[in-house]
């Protein structure tokens, strides 16, 4: 995939971090090779994470992450320092900025423990390092911390000493692990059939299909696969054409009950959405999650959150038809909250049930991130795909392509 056709979600996200005037911003513009971050001598430039595209091999298409200093003061740095602490959950790699003049400090040291936790992979950028300060400083921390001095890189945002070393060292952090993800292609054999049902109503981008519709099909033709499209008022017409039965069909969520209704039960049928969320997280606790749904009660509270912002349409599924559903499905009076983007809370214990969207925009480690947080706070967690499934009575059906995930309906 190449730069220019990978989505930010199948991205490599790579954050820096450090504390204010460590030269983060001036790092990430060296490494990026164009003025990315705004630099200044004033402490805290940076206010908001900052982000930019770019191809870095041998790795690929990544995403460069520039963070405010996570020592910023004031109620507004406050919320500085929380905007970067959020940034941690979706960074599959991360690199520590640090004054080399001046040495590790508390925060830095806190940055580096919080790392550790999330298992993220690590560099240190050792800045300043064409002052003479800072390599006396970086002897004196392979002294303290040989783990530590391994991970440093001498770096000169200035000179731009070191700056290819940085980019190497992180080009080679990330490791497969060992299994190519596929979203579908490997649920059906080369060769198969599987026809593909994409409704163009008001919600749909006009002349475009949606993200998840591309990318199944992309990968249905990566797997040597026979992807067939259609709308849900053309797919009898599509099936009764083939010769002999598709391996699979996959309908857009919206049009579930419909679609269900006219393929022949001895098909397997599933959504983007489900496809969507295996792919990038795990489909067993949304599964789980759905179940929570049948015990929603008047005055509950029900997180709806999606992963992108887009503009909201009259018939919007997250703030209008979703709700309808839920309402009409739990005969229940509901309260509902709505998030988009990164704008995901770190506390959801005053939700009953999250229902979240596959997550086509974010990445997954994002996506496990918001999983792992519902399950630690004990709140249940769906997603789009299967809610909606659940609501319709074709859950069981719809998980046939996934044994595991089938099986937990029974648990």
């Amino acid at each position: 995939m190449s730069l220019n056709e990978a989505p930010s979600g199948e991205r490599v996200h790579i954050g820096f971090f450090g504390v204010r005037n460590a030269g983060k911003s001036s790092v990430v513009n060296a490494v990026t090779g164009q003025e990315l971050s705004i630099v200044s001598e004033v402490e805290g430039t940076t206010t908001d994470p900052v982000k930019r595209a770019m191809e870095l091999l041998p790795l690929g298409p990544v995403v460069i992450v520039d963070t405010p200093g996570v020592d910023d003061e004031g109620s507004l740095g406050e919320k500085r320092v929380d905007r970067t602490r959020r940034t941690l959950s979706s960074c599959d790699v991360a690199v520590l900025v640090v004054d080399g003049a001046r040495g590790l400090c508390a925060a830095d040291e806190e940055l580096l423990r919080e790392f550790g936790e999330r298992k993220l992979p690590y560099v240190i950028a050792w800045n300043k390092c064409d002052l003479a300060p800072a390599r006396p400083a970086l002897k004196t921390l392979g002294e303290k911390d040989q783990d530590l001095a391994a991970r440093a890189v001498p770096v000169s945002a200035t000179t731009g000493e070191g700056i290819l070393e940085l980019k190497e060292r992180l080009a080679h952090l990330v490791r497969p692990d060992g299994r190519e993800r596929r979203i579908v292609a490997d649920l059906v054999e080369p060769g198969s059939t599987v026809v593909l049902v994409c409704p163009t109503d008001a919600s749909a981008p006009k002349g475009r299909l949606i993200l998840p519709q591309q990318m199944t099909i992309r990968d249905l033709l990566d797997g040597g696969c026979l992807p067939i499209v259609c709308r849900e008022t053309e797919l009898s017409s599509a099936l009764g054409a083939l010769s002999e039965p598709p391996a699979l069909v996959v309908t857009d969520s919206q049009v579930f009950g419909l679609v269900a209704g006219i393929v022949p039960e001895d098909v397997s049928l599933t959504s983007f959405s489900i496809l969507m969320l295996r792919y990038k997280a795990n489909l067993v606790p949304a599964v789980r999650g759905a179940a929570a749904l049948d015990r929603l009660r008047d005055g509950d509270r029900v997180l709806i959150s999606e992963g992108c912002t887009h503009h909201r349409q009259c018939e919007d599924i997250g703030t209008v038809k979703m709700p309808a559903w839920l309402q009409g499905h739990t005969g229940a009076n509901l309260e509902f909250s709505f998030t988009s983007g990164a704008d995901f809370p770190c506390d959801l214990t005053p939700y009953d049930a999250i229902v979240h969207c596959g997550g086509c925009m974010l990445n997954a480690r994002e996506m496990r991130s918001r999983q792992a947080r519902a399950a630690e706070q004990g709140v249940p967690m769906t997603n789009y795909g299967v809610a909606i499934a659940h609501m319709h009575g074709i859950l069981r059906r719809s998980l046939t392509p996934f044994p595991e995930a089938r099986a937990a309906l029974d648990l």
